[in-house]
Order: C-alpha cells, then structure tokens, then sequence
C-alpha cells in the first residue's frame, strides 16, 4: 500500500473526517415543501426523489483523490406516507422496505454507451412506442439530473486545481469510458445513484469480468503497481457512505463482488484484474466490497492461497461458490446456460444472474427444525418406527412450503426507473423492472438443519435402534419442560449422541433426507410473477429469529438457544475435526438446494501463523469444492479476542468478522449476534 493510499484510509476510515460534510437529515417541513407525495403516480415520485436527492447534493472533493462522489444527504425521502403504505400492505407483500433491491444489474448497459448515448436511444424509443413515453421521459430527466451533478463536481475540481478529476468529469458519464479510471470513475457514479434513488443492497457483480477491457487498455502504459493503487483506491470509495445503507446491522450493504468463474467454454474467466482485486483486499483490510471467489476444478492452488491470506486477515471473505455444483443447479432449475455460467453472489450467498433476474432470493425461511420438532411432539407416541415419524417430519416441511407460498403472492415492489435502465425487463418497452424481469424467482432459507438431523438422529438411536424402556417419554417431558429437571438427559443428547459435522453416515443421511424432501416440497412450484420457488441451505438472521420461538429440541438444546448459522454444525457439536466436518456437509446433493447458503467455519487465528498452515488452510477449501461443497466461508476467530473486544470495545474499533453473509465490525453488532459469534466452534487442526 502506498503512502498516498495509507493516508486515504486513515482519512476515509479510521478518521471518518469525510463525515463532517453531511449536513442534518431533512425534514418533514423539508421533503414536504420539495419533494410532493400526495397526488402524484408512484413512477413520477420515483424519478422526483431521486432528481430531488441528487440535486441537492453538494459536490465535495478531498485533497488528491482521483475518484470521487461522497453523500452528504444522509437520509431519503420515503416514497409513500405511512397511511399510504398501510393501504398497500394490506392487498400485497410487502419485501422489507418495499424498494427494489438485492439484484445484480448489468452496469455495461450504461457504462459501455456513457448516459449521452442512452439518452438518444431513449428519444427514439419514445417515438417508436408512445404508449411508454411518459416513463422514457422521467428517465431522461434522471440521467440528465446525473449529468449535471457530474458537471458541478467537475467545475469544483477546476476550481480546486485538481486536473485530473476535471479531465476524467469532461468524459464520464457523458461518453464511454477510454481509460480505467474513467471506468472506475463511471462505476462510481452509477453505484451512488443507485443508493440516492432509495435501492440498497448493490451488489457490484463481475466487475473483474465487465471492466477487464478497460483495465487492458491502460495495462499496456501502466505499471502493476499504479493499477493497483488506483483499484484500492476505487475499493476506499464502497466505504464512504456504507454507513447511511440500510441493512440488519451495520455491514450489511450487499457490496458483494464476484471474480473468477468458468466460461461456457471450460475456460477460466480469472486474470490479471481479478488477482489485483484481491491484492487490493489483502492490503486495504476494509469490509467492503466483499470478495466472493468462484472456483471450480480447474482452479490453481494459487488462487486458494492468495484466498486464504485475505481469511488470514480476519476480513471473513472471500466466500467461495463452486461452479460446478452451483451451474448445474441453475441449469437444472430452468436458467439458460449463458445465465447460468455468468452468476453472480447477491447481498449475502443466493446466487443470481446479472441484468437478468428481478429474483427476491430471501423472500422466506422454512424452520426445519421447527418441522422436526413438531412431528415429534405430536407423533412420536403413535409413531412404530423412525420411518412412521419421519413421514410426519416430512409433511411438516410440506405444510410450511405451503404457507409460505401462499403467504408471497402479490408482491408490490416500488418503481425504479434507473436501475431499470441497466436490467432486461424481458422486452417490454417502458415497463419498469420491479414489475418483473427475465427471471422472477423466489427464494426459501432452510434454517437449522444440523439440529434438524441431530434431533432426529439421537430419537432414532435412543428410542428405535436402541429401544430404551420409556425413552420416547421421557425425552417429552424433557423437552415439555426445557430439561429443567432432565439435566442428564440434556448432557447425554447434546454430547453422547451423532452429530453432524463428524463424517457419521446416520445423522448425515437424515440430513441429505430433509434437505432433499425440502427441495421435493419446493419443486414444480411457481409464484404469481411466472417464476419458480428455490430451496436453499442458508439462514440470514432466521438463525436467530427462528430460535426465538423454537422450544427445546432432542438435540439437548434448550428452548431459545440459537440455532447454527446457514449450513453449519450445532454451536455445542463436538467434532472430530476439520476434515470430517467437511465430509459431513458435503454428502446431500446440494445441486437441490441452491438457492445458497455456505457452509460457515470459525477457525483458530493460530491455523494461519506460517506460510505452511495458511497452505493447509487454502488446500482445506479446495478439498471441500473437490467433495462437491457449494458454498464456503470462514471466519479467523480467535474468543479470547473476541471476549476482550465485547468488554473493551473502544480497543477494537477495527475487529472485523463474519456475520452471516455478510462482514461487519465486532464491535458495531448487536449483542445477540457477537454473543452467537463467540459461542461457534473454533476449528483447529
């Protein structure tokens, strides 16, 4: 990291003096006075708030920077009053905060034509379809309010005497890029405008893959070095704002950036840029954007390493995903194979496709465990055998897909007419993309598998295989009474009985069971947009908000205790070790349930002090893509760390860990989730 750059980061990050630009938040009398709601179609309030937002920021730019863009608006307007939005609510689904968000748009669509170009393009379809010129016009009144911001920030640059973002302004967005600057300068723009018009969770997609011309151009007169101090810079930029986007917890913004992935040719899309975007990570150690790594047979050990130096970090990225489960699956699922080969990793893990899919990968969660849970409470007495029982857990999952289903039907999703200038609506002029895409799928979580097939596998053992006398009886009044009174009991199920995560063919063949019987219930599904429903292995904060209402399960967990996070082993699982945790959760056929969701592994800072253990490390990964893993994401953790950072925090500010999808800073976390932090296994070899 240059100097230049060591001073960026102090400024930016440590420092935050970037934040003495913001002015208060705006008010009611405020928004009431410029921004009318009242009377006003919700298209034409979308495209007033965001020209209202971008007209009112006032260009700042510090010191020597190359690429700018920094918000001083801290808040936006919300686009229907209260009453309103309670009318809405009550005759659709509402998504979170209803904007359109957590996709992956094609940033070619603007970046390769620059807004001048797009702008005559939309003239002439306003002439060519009438019936759509109305929403064709508050588009161009967008990018033209995008323009002028661009111009007022060009004008400060000459002012200020920096030449050289005066020189890139006159460029971009008007035109295409020439240089990689200009592109990354673009890129800015468009990212900032997407947050300024209310979308959140951007994900920043294969920018390896869309900006790898541009980078080739200026490669040739460009040293490795001055490429890469330009890229981290680029990188500081994710982190200026990220704590104005909204999200469960600070850090979840959805920055998610994919590199690598094989072509549809068999070939490796990984290069140059990928490998410095990396670098830039390793050397920066922020939490945005968050590096995802595609991988697949073919990937060299190389990539793995320079992978598990940035995990060394603490950073709690890259997430891995394997091509060669994840495109089969997509295939499977119904994407055509030039889709499928060019995923992408949304906010957190789902998988979606860029400029494509309007897809809602998180829609909902079905509690496994929960299913599992009931079937034994209410069947296990008249259940003969552990496959009586089963079926009951198995249409337990059937009856919670149903609802859900049921539940998610007329979505309602604000218009937003920028982001619909980098999507394919499926060829409907002037149709805005929250009414659809190419691809409109919806997305189930599946929490709590591990205490799902633990469960079921200790009353298995306990009351069928082994038939103790009053077993079944008593592991009721056990879990009737939360094992107050059944202490023994608890110890003998949490610790005596097959667990997930040890290679144990008993409980891991319940798991491909439940995993497969989720997917069946999910299958040949369609929602009222067209599309399908997707079974997936993750969790989001359902780890949590599913454990909130879940009694105490066979497992030995009591009543309120978190479930494990996404596709990972019991908190309390004693395993054997990394390798046979890795056999374990590589057995169901995870093609079925790829909606996503990694594997999660905290494992000991002490596996990465030499440059023989982080090999090890780096070859653990690939072994788990070579076993058919999915997903895979790890945590460097050290407790006594973690510990000192919950009573100290003013001693950490800088603590960074793995969340869910997700990386944030320890100390900025709800105690609930530092609390669930701290109580994962640490890994050690």
């Amino acid at each position: 990291m240059t100097e230049r750059i060591k001073k960026m980061r102090t400024f930016f990050i440590t420092e935050k003096r970037h934040h003495a630009v913001r002015r208060p938040p705006l008010d009611e009398a405020c928004l009431a006075r410029d921004f009318a709601r009242n009377g006003t179609a919700p298209v034409e309030r979308a495209v007033q708030r965001l020209c209202f937002m971008l007209q009112k920021e006032q260009p700042q730019i510090f010191g020597d920077e190359r690429i700018v863009f920094v918000r001083t608006l801290p808040n936006i307007p919300a686009l229907f009053t209260q009453q309103e939005m309670e009318e809405i609510s009550a005759s659709h689904w509402i998504h979170e905060r209803g904007e359109v968000c957590n996709i992956s748009v094609d940033f070619s669509r603007l970046l390769d034509c620059g807004l001048e170009a797009r702008m005559a393009q939309l003239r002439q379809e306003q002439r060519m379809h009438p019936e759509a010129a109305a929403y064709m016009e508050g588009q161009l009144k967008i990018l033209q309010c995008v323009e002028d911001l661009a111009e007022r920030y060009r004008c400060l640059a000459q002012e200020q005497g920096n030449t050289l973002v005066a020189q890139t302004l006159s460029r971009v967005p008007k035109y295409a890029p020439r240089t990689f600057l200009e592109a990354l300068q673009m890129f800015r723009i468009l990212h900032f405008t997407m947050w300024c018009g209310g979308n959140y969770h951007n994900v920043v997609g294969r920018l390896d893959q869309y900006l790898y011309p541009y980078f080739q151009r200026d490669r040739e007169h460009m040293s490795r070095e001055q490429i890469l101090e330009l890229l981290e810079e680029f990188f500081l930029t994710f982190n200026r704002d990220s704590d104005l986007y909204p999200g469960m917890q600070q850090g979840d913004n959805g920055q998610s950036l994919v590199l690598g992935g094989r072509n549809m040719d068999g070939s490796d899309s990984y290069n140059e840029l990928s490998e410095l975007c990396l670098q830039a990570s390793l050397e920066l150690q922020v939490i945005d954007p968050k590096i995802n790594l595609r991988v697949h047979h073919d990937t060299p050990k190389s990539v793995y390493v320079l992978g598990t130096q940035l995990t060394k970090q603490g950073l709690g990225f890259p997430q891995y995903a394997n091509d060669d489960v994840v495109i089969p699956g997509l295939l499977r699922l119904g994407y055509k194979p030039e889709d499928a080969y060019n995923y992408v990793v949304a906010a957190c893990w789902e998988f979606i496709v860029p400029g494509k899919a309007m897809d809602i990968p998180n829609i909902g969660a079905v509690s496994l465990a929960g299913a599992v849970l009931e079937a034994i409470k209410e069947h296990l007495m008249d259940s003969p055998d552990f496959g009586s029982l089963y079926c009951h857990v198995k249409k337990k999952i059937a009856l919670q897909v149903d609802k859900l289903c049921r539940t998610v039907r007329n979505v309602y999703m604000f218009p937003a007419p920028f982001v619909s200038l980098m999507m394919d609506n499926g060829g409907c002029a002037g149709r805005d993309i929250s009414l659809g895409a190419v691809y409109n799928n919806f997305g189930f979580h599946g929490t709590g598998i591990a205490t799902a097939a633990d469960s079921l596998a200790a009353v298995k053992r306990l009351v069928y295989d082994e038939a103790e006398l009053g077993a079944a009886e008593e592991i009721l009044q056990a879990l009737d009474a939360n094992f107050q009174g059944f202490e023994e009991l608890r110890n003998r199920l949490r610790y005596e009985m097959p667990k997930m995560g040890n290679d144990d063919d008993e409980v891991d063949r319940i798991a491909v069971s439940l995993l497969g019987d989720f997917a069946t219930a999910v299958a040949g599904r369609r929602n009222d947009r067209g599309g399908i429903f997707r079974a997936g292995t993750g969790s989001a904060m359902y780890y949590l908000w599913h454990a909130a209402d879940l009694g105490a399960t066979p497992d030995g967990r009591q009543a309120e205790e978190a479930l494990p996070c996404n596709y990972s082993p019991s908190l309390f699982a004693r395993c054997r070790g990394p390798v046979s945790l890795l056999k374990s959760f590589t057995k169901p056929h995870l093609e079925n349930v790829i909606n996503g969701g990694p594997l999660t592994l905290e494992l000991h800072d002490t596996l990465f002090r030499t440059e023989e253990s982080v090999e090890k490390v780096a070859l653990l990964v690939r072994s788990f893509m070579e076993m058919g893993g999915h997903q895979l994401q790890l945590n460097a953790v050290n407790r006594s760390t973690l510990l000192a950072a919950q009573s100290h925090p003013e001693q950490y500010p800088n603590l960074i860990v793995r969340v869910w999808g997700w990386s944030g800073y320890f100390v900025e976390l709800d105690r609930a989730y530092q609390d669930h932090i701290i109580q994962r296994m640490e890994l050690q070899m």
